[in-house]
């Protein structure tokens, strides 16, 4: 991956302050051209610095209040397979693969105690799992951010 330059970073930052702001705005807000953050939008996502903007959708509002997390333990010949499987469950909101005692880490959304329940009883069922730990997360204490590395980056070097 190519190295993201100051332009970059204080694009990403204000992108990341107020992800609905236009081309326009962010060129205004960073007092550059319209072309040059097209431009520069356009490189960022070629380059995959963006992710799947699906992260923003409470999954609660959807009606799945229940967060879980899920350690899988699994054969190592059959991971493909089972990440397919794994990924065929649409509670999963994401997975991945550790080093350390599990294989897999799994984020799970459910209904209620029930369907959590439904779900680890899925993932068990995948060919090449040996098996799983559940915790329930009881709160989101730091949600998903990249302003602090942002910032970091934007400092000169030492």
């Amino acid at each position: 991956m190519h190295p993201l330059d100051l332009t970059d970073i204080r694009l990403l930052q204000a992108l990341s302050k107020d992800p609905r702001r236009t081309v326009v705005a962010l060129a205004q807000k960073l007092g550059l051209s319209r072309n040059t953050v097209q431009a520069r939008m356009a490189q960022l996502e070629k380059k995959g610095v963006f992710l799947s903007f699906e992260r923003r959708i409470n999954t609660a509002a959807l009606g799945y209040p229940l967060t879980a997390f899920i350690h899988v333990h699994v054969q190592q010949q059959k991971l493909a397979a089972i990440t397919r499987s794994i990924a065929a469950v649409p509670e999963v909101i994401e997975a991945f693969g550790l080093t350390g005692q599990a294989d897999i880490l799994v984020r799970v959304v459910a209904v209620d105690a029930e369907d959590l329940f439904r779900i680890n009883g899925k993932i068990l069922g995948c060919d090449g799992v040996e098996r799983c730990d559940t915790s329930l997360a009881m709160g989101e204490l730091i949600p998903f951010r990249v302003e602090p590395l942002l910032a970091r980056a934007s400092l000169p070097a030492p």
